[in-house]
């Protein structure tokens, strides 16, 4: 197969990178998110993720970059494109549960709350509005935003968003064997508060139903003035959704293969349906020598923090396919 679906139209001089961190309590949840080694330990994940990006190793605490099955983590992915490509992406901090280690912009959010108990994200406008500045602001300084996000257990608040906006839409999960019975229960107590409620707008399903990096992120790339590409797979999903259902211009998605060939999930169907493109990467994990990388192959882990999207970035930048690749497999070996 080819490394990418399809090769974008983009032409760029100033790129740049973007990840929006947050939590949403429903990780905490025992069983639902694979993004941690326990269910309160994936609240600290988008927090390493971003320390590991940023620095090329995590120092704050005794984690590695591998799940318990040996699996590289997407963040490895990403900083490999890092020190491949000398672009480090600016963090943004929706929602964090625990103060960030690495420099991040704040828009001062809370992290998300459990949406079945009541409001997940009461400051949803001003979050937006804020994402909005930022994309502004941004849109001064590049040309390209690669916009990705690490949010763990955001998969589920995808999938509670992506049906309250209309969409039969179906999501994935960093765990090989996707809890989809576990999400669906939780997302049918938060569709009936949704449907009580009688609301319709975007942000108001989000303010009910998501998770502070949803708006943020959404803002951002409402408010940017050049092209933007979402980096991520179900998460970003959700995103697009919302800018769709606000009227305002939905950007291409870049993810992997491991999120499309999902059969667990509907991802190529509902950007379809969304009336957007995406672009996948196959990095041809299966063939590299690496077997934790190889279980990206099986279903695990897939995609996150921007992984497929940097990869997309360094290909735009011209690295070659193989450039790219022994990027990935130098840096995860130097783990193993």
């Amino acid at each position: 197969m080819p490394f990418l679906s399809e090769i974008p139209d983009i032409r760029t001089q100033r790129p740049m990178t973007a990840l929006v961190l947050g939590n949403t309590l429903l990780s905490t949840v025992p069983g639902i998110s694979g993004a941690g080694p326990t269910p309160d330990g994936t609240l600290l994940t988008p927090i390493l993720d971003a320390e590991l990006v940023a620095t090329g190793a995590i120092s704050s605490t005794s984690a590695t970059p591998n799940t318990p099955t040996g699996c590289p983590t997407p963040a490895s992915i990403t900083r490999s494109m890092v020190e491949l490509t000398g672009i480090i992406p600016l963090f943004v901090n929706a929602g964090l549960k625990h103060a960030p280690t690495v420099p991040c912009l704040d828009v001062y959010g809370s992290p998300g709350g459990d949406p079945r108990n009541g409001d997940a994200v009461p400051l949803v406008n001003d979050l937006f509005r804020r994402g909005e500045m930022v994309g502004g602001l941004l849109s001064r300084y590049s040309d390209l935003l690669v916009l990705g996000e690490c949010v763990p257990g955001g998969t589920t608040t995808a999938l509670c968003v992506l049906r309250a906006l209309g969409y039969d839409a179906h999501v994935s999960s960093a765990f090989a064997r996707n809890p989809v019975t576990l999400k669906e229960t939780v997302c049918r107590q938060v569709l009936a508060r949704v449907e009580a409620a009688g609301v319709s707008h975007p942000l108001d399903v989000v303010r009910m139903a998501g998770d502070p990096m949803m708006p943020v992120a959404a803002g951002i790339a409402s408010g940017y003035g050049g092209t933007v590409i979402l980096a991520g797979g179900t998460q970003m999903l959700a995103v697009a959704a919302i800018l769709k259902g606000m009227e305002r211009s939905v950007p291409h998605l870049a993810t992997t293969v491991y999120v499309r060939d999902d059969p667990s999930a509907s991802f190529a169907r509902t950007v379809a349906e969304i009336g957007t493109t995406a672009y996948y990467v196959d990095p041809d994990f299966a063939h590299m020598g690496h077997a934790g990388l190889a279980r990206y192959c099986i279903g695990e882990v897939k995609e996150g923090t921007g992984a497929g999207g940097a990869m997309l970035l360094a290909y735009l930048m011209g690295f070659d396919p193989d450039e790219i690749t022994r990027a990935v497999y130098e840096f995860v070996c130097a783990y193993s």
